[in-house]
């Protein structure tokens, strides 16, 4: 499967996708945080694993990873990534308290529910357009360097799949911007079963 192929003629597929999950899972945390917030268009494409770790720019950039696996009709694992300002900002806004040097255990797993809110809604919008079972797991989270929260899906899939799902999706509250990346990383079976799902034909 030629991956810059699949980018040029169905990204419109994709993006649609990311849009829609992006829109529900801003929409989900606008609610929790009792806040209105304004979205950007969101960055959808499809990258190889050694495309991912520019995104974050050096390996020692400490970042909030959430991981979730999704079973049922696919096989995939699922990172969600925000950036320790970021972060600290939601936790600021949702608990009314300001973010130390380090995270609480209280802290931490108010991100993971907003992890699981966000992946969540893309899950289900993905199920939605799909028609395929999509099971969530409860979120892990890991509050690390980049190279090391993304080392654990690519040992994970990286003999099953080459192949990333990237959603970059910006968004405000106020003048303040927050960032998140999500990460679908399917096995090659799971990627095949969704973009057949989502109207594409793969020629092989």
């Amino acid at each position: 499967m030629n991956i810059n192929k699949i980018n040029e003629t169905y990204i419109d597929v994709l993006k649609e996708l990311g849009n829609i999950g992006s829109g529900n899972a801003i929409t989900a945390l606008a609610s929790m945080i009792g806040k209105k917030i304004d979205m950007k268009i969101p960055t959808v494409r499809l990258m190889e694993f050694n495309e991912v770790q520019d995104i974050f720019g050096l390996a020692d950039t400490i970042i909030v990873g959430i991981y979730f696996d999704l079973e049922g009709s696919v096989n995939c694992n699922i990172l969600f990534s925000l950036d320790i300002e970021s972060a600290s900002y939601l936790i600021q806004y949702l608990m009314g308290v300001n973010v130390g040097d380090e995270f609480t255990e209280i802290e931490k797993s108010a991100l993971e529910e907003i992890g699981n809110i966000m992946a969540g809604s893309y899950v289900s919008s993905l199920s939605t357009l799909t028609n395929l079972d999509m099971k969530i797991s409860p979120p892990a989270i890991s509050i690390d360097m980049a190279g090391a929260i993304l080392s654990v899906p690519a040992i994970k899939f990286s003999e099953l799949s080459d192949k990333i799902l990237f959603i970059e999706t910006e968004f405000f509250e106020g003048n303040k911007l927050i960032k998140g990346d999500f990460f679908l990383i399917p096995d090659i079976e799971s990627f095949d079963k969704i973009l057949n799902a989502l109207g594409v034909e793969l020629d092989g």
